[in-house]
């Protein structure tokens, strides 16, 4: 039973000189049972739960407090999306190179004088890509410049070709009312045109600085990142990211001997049929190729429609063997490699590309792999066995 509360004796004296005698409760808090609840949460006569009236409102405006700074980081967040893109593909680059790098320190090396050899072979590529696109490329803007009057004289002939597709579509006053209306369209055009390249350009020295700051300093980040684990847990912690580093560089690697495979096919073919500019088309679909899904494609259209410039069949033999190539790629050459390279069922690796294309774009095309690594790696370490031992 509940203690009764004690009692204290309390004298009045009216204005009549009347004397009044109260029973009041002592000061002292009364005992409380242990399973009794607190008197802010006791139910009324009612059966309902009885709260001070000023904690609804300290609950609504912590809510609402919350609300708006999630709202508030979440606005931010979408404002450096392209910044974390940027950021995530210069991490996943560094990781990829990471076992170049390693077994250059394994040599002996150290790490700085590892990070400048392999970005010396990746600038020698490069410039080597140059001297083989410019030289092709300048005498084809040569040959342009000197075929625009033949193809002006032909706009104004009837019985031609352009001739009857600028009877059709007017094209000629279409540019004369794009220029003669002040113009905007062809400036809104080259200032776009010109504010894209500026953007590529900043965004890819932001890849390339970030990619070297990450290559040289990938040990202390990671062990920085790992003091994040409890100590208890940090062994198994270190074991699990090393394997999907490694893996990842794994598939890295991989991924650079498909594109480099496309490459030569591309090289032996056009060599075979005669189609210009063999080196140059091999370079470009080895280069498109490291975009899943979508970069093999995209260079197999390139090279058809170069291919155009020797014959219609020959364009069509080249498109049919990039769509054989392409089928050959994708369901017997990068699911091998796959399995070999990162031990991920070849239909996750399709599924994990295209969810990660949906979501981030190239990028997520290509760290999407990686990421069904380590998640795959989580689920088998712990998820699983809870789900066994349960």
């Amino acid at each position: 039973m509940r203690t009764p509360p004690r009692l204290r004796a309390l004298t009045t004296v009216a204005a009549d000189g009347v004397r009044r005698h109260f029973f009041v409760p002592d000061e002292a808090p009364p005992e409380v049972r242990a399973d009794e609840p607190p008197a802010a949460a006791r139910p009324d006569r009612g059966g309902r739960a009885v709260r001070p009236d000023g904690s609804w409102f300290s609950a609504g405006l912590r809510l609402a407090l919350g609300a708006l700074l999630g709202w508030f980081l979440v606005r931010q967040l979408l404002r450096l999306e392209q910044l974390l893109a940027l950021v995530v593909l210069a991490a996943f680059i560094a990781v990829g190179l990471e076992p170049l790098v390693g077994g250059l320190v394994r040599l002996r090396l150290r790490r700085g004088w590892a990070v400048a050899a392999v970005l010396a072979v990746f600038c020698a590529v490069t410039a080597g890509f140059l001297v083989l696109v410019i030289p092709p490329v300048g005498r084809q803007a040569a040959v342009l410049a000197d075929a625009v009057p033949g193809w002006l004289r032909q706009l104004h002939d009837h019985q031609s070709v352009l001739g009857r597709v600028e009877d059709h579509y007017h094209l000629v006053d279409r540019a004369r009312h794009a220029v003669g209306g002040g113009g905007t369209d062809l400036v809104g055009g080259v200032v776009g045109a010109g504010r894209l390249v500026l953007d590529t350009v900043a965004s890819l020295v932001v890849v390339v600085t970030l990619t070297l700051y990450f290559m040289t300093g990938l040990p202390g980040i990671k062990e920085f990142c790992y003091r994040f684990v409890p100590r208890s847990r940090r062994g198994r912690a270190r074991e699990i990211t090393e394997e999907v580093l490694a893996r990842t560089g794994r598939y890295m690697l991989g991924n650079l001997l498909t594109s480099a495979v496309a490459g030569l096919a591309t090289f032996a073919w056009c060599v075979a049929v005669s189609v210009p500019y063999a080196a140059v088309l091999g370079m470009f679909v080895a280069l498109m190729d490291l975009v899943p899904m979508v970069g093999s494609t995209v260079a197999g259209v390139v090279v058809s429609l170069v291919a155009l410039a020797v014959s219609w069949p020959v364009a069509l033999a080249t498109a049919a063997f990039y769509i054989g190539f392409r089928m050959l790629e994708d369901y017997l050459i990068m699911p091998r490699t796959m399995k070999y390279t990162v031990d991920v069922n070849p239909l996750v690796t399709v599924l994990a590309v295209l969810v990660g294309g949906v979501l981030m774009g190239i990028i997520g095309a290509l760290v999407a792999v990686p990421a069904a690594v380590a998640l795959e790696m989580a689920l088998k370490e712990c998820v699983f066995p809870r789900l066994e031992n349960s």
